[in-house]
């Protein structure tokens, strides 16, 4: 179903350029890696996935990456229930990013570089536009990444959760570490079909 998504993304662009003039790959990983961090007076703990699926197109300037919220784990399960009802995954079961990279990167460049993404971030149903710092590497034919930012649980409509006297804080470090592997452009979108 995600291969469709991006297909349609792909037509969108393709109908307005030369068709000819698409020789830059795409990356694309279904394995990243996302971390969120909370903290209760006198506790902090993290809830992480290795299921982050991304997606970048360099050469239409796309970045998307999505989680499914249920693949979140943070080693009691009675927390994770906990975090499932907050978050109401029944109803809205992912978090996603979709945006484009708003400052220079060299695609021809093996170095680290620095990288503002911008684009709209969504959870719990409501979408935001945001801004996210991150470092990012092409590098033997893949594409390394690396971006943390703070996420407001109250700019998503989202109550932290608490039990007496202890609430979660509304601050939520996020952290996600991806390799997205290079395929060539045609053939990814054709597998689309």
């Amino acid at each position: 179903m995600r291969y469709l998504i991006y297909f349609v993304i792909f037509f969108q662009f393709a109908l307005t350029r030369d068709l000819n003039n698409f020789e830059l790959p795409v990356y694309y990983t279904e394995t990243g890696y996302a971390e969120f961090t909370s903290s209760v007076p006198l506790h902090t703990f993290t809830g992480s996935s290795e299921h982050l699926t991304g997606f970048i197109d360099l050469q239409e300037n796309i970045v998307d990456f999505y989680l499914d919220l249920n693949t979140i784990k943070t080693g009691i399960s009675r927390r994770d229930r906990d975090m499932y009802r907050t978050l109401n995954v029944d109803e809205y079961p992912f978090a996603e990013f979709t945006g484009a990279i708003h400052s220079p990167f060299d695609e021809d460049s093996t170095e680290l570089q620095n990288v503002v993404v911008s684009g709209e971030f969504t959870i719990h149903g409501v979408t935001r536009e945001v801004s996210i710092e991150g470092k990012m590497q092409l590098q033997s034919g893949a594409v390394q990444l690396k971006a943390e930012w703070i996420l407001q649980l109250d700019d998503y409509d989202i109550e932290p959760p608490g039990i007496l006297f202890y609430r979660v804080t509304d601050e939520q470090q996020v952290l996600i570490e991806a390799t997205l592997q290079s395929y060539n452009r045609d053939e990814f979108f054709s597998n689309a079909n």
